[in-house]
């Protein structure tokens, strides 16, 4: 045999045993997409032996809705073009779909006619896993961010609004950023899964000298999750600043203890939580609600539970009891008008004596939210902090307007929107995600992305509200 012919044998054995050995699948067929060859890379990524398969059409590993594919990408080989790193989907044998990259040649014959084509299909699916697992990624961070950020916005306002003189403002604003950042440090230390309600004791009480022997913690280590970590920070601090300023820690002779403990109820686990002071001498008078007890009593309603606080003599108790999602345990263990510069004269007259929905999962913003539109003159029904907290809001009470964030701890707010077009209330979506994350079908409706201004909240609802009229009145 000629030395040349023993060189081409020995050539195609090679690209032979490279087809073989190839982990990606390597297939022929011809311009009809009959298969012709199937080699082991086909059959351990879809599943189907080479006997199975030569002599079958193609469309038979591509989706129904994928098939049109097929004809396009033979059009193009019958013109002698290549196809490169076209991703799409193919079917395996047990049914599961598989992302691909393709890449298609022309198959041609001694006098150099196209006959078929061989195709290399190559299994991205891991990557296309890990390219959605980046995006949802980025886009949880870009929600948490922007989330962050109004929380913060929104303590600044109510800061404010409470404040005597700007240097007051300005140390308090500063205690609460510092107990937020404390409250992501107490996550990090446990993975993000969740904050140590006695890490979360200690570390915001910074106990110093004698007064570790006056304070008393009792309790089991317990790892509180999601959005409630934050809001226990803010409320142990300002527990603990009270206490500091007013209370048992003020005094020489005072105590601080602190119980807590979960119990089984209708809807899953409860946390109960009794913060006692005594020896106390200053008897704080009643007024003006302040933030720290606003937002006691806010975050009780957003997590389906009560608080109480009684001050007796020499003692002061305050009770906290929250619904808990998924209860762990650790790795280890003044009088300053609150409108002065939050609502927009133009808009005001339009909000004044209005009813207006708040629904927002984030306590902080959504006090923020009904501080404001009572300062122009609305009415707040709710705030609602849940879905099933609005859609009862909406049956029950008279609403003119709503501003209703789109997203409700990790739902849709699809169901509230709806309820509040079936009864043709005009509303505002937030968005800390962007308007792509809008309920389905709403894309095109009022929205407001976080963080906001509250001068622009009460502007767009006052917009709202004066094309509404308009609209009655055509």
């Amino acid at each position: 045999m000629p030395s040349e012919h023993l060189d081409e044998q020995a050539e195609l054995e090679r690209l032979a045993a490279i087809v073989s050995s190839s982990d990606d699948a390597i297939i022929s067929k011809n311009l009809s997409g009959i298969i012709l060859s199937w080699n082991k890379g086909a059959e351990k990524i879809f599943g189907y032996s080479e006997a199975e398969m030569v002599g079958q059409s193609i469309l038979c590993i591509i989706p129904p809705e994928l098939q049109q594919e097929e004809e396009h990408i033979l059009g193009l080989l019958r013109n002698g073009q290549r196809v490169d790193h076209f991703e799409t989907q193919r079917l395996t044998r047990d049914g599961r779909r598989l992302h691909v990259s393709l890449t298609v040649s022309p198959l041609r014959n001694r006098l150099g006619n196209i006959v078929g084509a061989s195709k290399i299909a190559r299994d991205i699916t891991e990557r296309k896993r890990a390219e959605e697992l980046q995006s949802l990624l980025i886009a949880e961070l870009n929600h948490r961010v922007k989330n962050t950020l109004a929380v913060v916005q929104s303590i600044a306002t109510q800061t404010l609004a409470g404040a005597p003189d700007p240097e007051a403002f300005v140390g308090a604003f500063r205690e609460r950023l510092r107990a937020l950042a404390q409250a992501h440090d107490l996550l990090v230390r446990e993975d993000l899964a969740g904050v140590n309600l006695r890490d979360l004791l200690e570390e915001e009480l910074a106990l110093r000298g004698g007064e570790r022997d006056r304070c008393a913690f009792h309790g089991p280590d317990l790892l509180i999750e999601g959005d409630l970590a934050t809001h226990m920070c803010l409320v142990i601090h300002e527990l603990a600043t009270n206490a500091r300023k007013y209370g048992s820690l003020s005094q020489t002779h005072g105590r601080l203890r602190v119980d807590w403990r979960t119990e089984a109820c209708d809807a899953g686990q409860r946390l109960a939580l009794t913060w006692t002071e005594t020896g106390i001498c200053i008897q704080q008078t009643p007024g003006r609600e302040g933030f720290g007890t606003s937002l006691l009593r806010r975050v009780a309603d957003a997590n389906g539970g009560q608080s109480l606080i009684e001050q007796a003599g020499t003692e002061r108790r305050v009770r906290l009891e929250l619904l808990l999602n998924n209860p762990r345990q650790p790795k280890a263990s003044s009088g300053k008008s609150a409108g002065k510069d939050r609502g927009a004269a133009r808009d005001a007259a339009d909000l004044r004596d209005r009813q207006v929905l708040v629904v927002d999962d984030e306590v902080v913003v959504a006090m923020d939210i009904a501080a404001a539109l009572e300062a122009a003159g609305s009415s707040i029904v709710g705030p609602a902090y849940n879905i099933d907290q609005a859609l009862q809001k909406i049956g029950a009470q008279h609403i003119d307007l709503a501003i209703v964030d789109a997203n409700l701890k990790g739902r849709s707010a699809q169901p509230v929107v709806e309820a509040l077009a079936q009864r043709r209330i005009p509303f505002i979506l937030a968005t800390g995600y962007g308007p792509e994350s809008l309920p389905a079908g709403w894309s095109g409706s009022s929205y407001i992305a976080k963080p906001f201004t509250i001068e622009s909240l009460v502007q767009a609802l006052g917009e709202l509200e004066r094309r509404e009229k308009l609209s009655a009145l055509q």
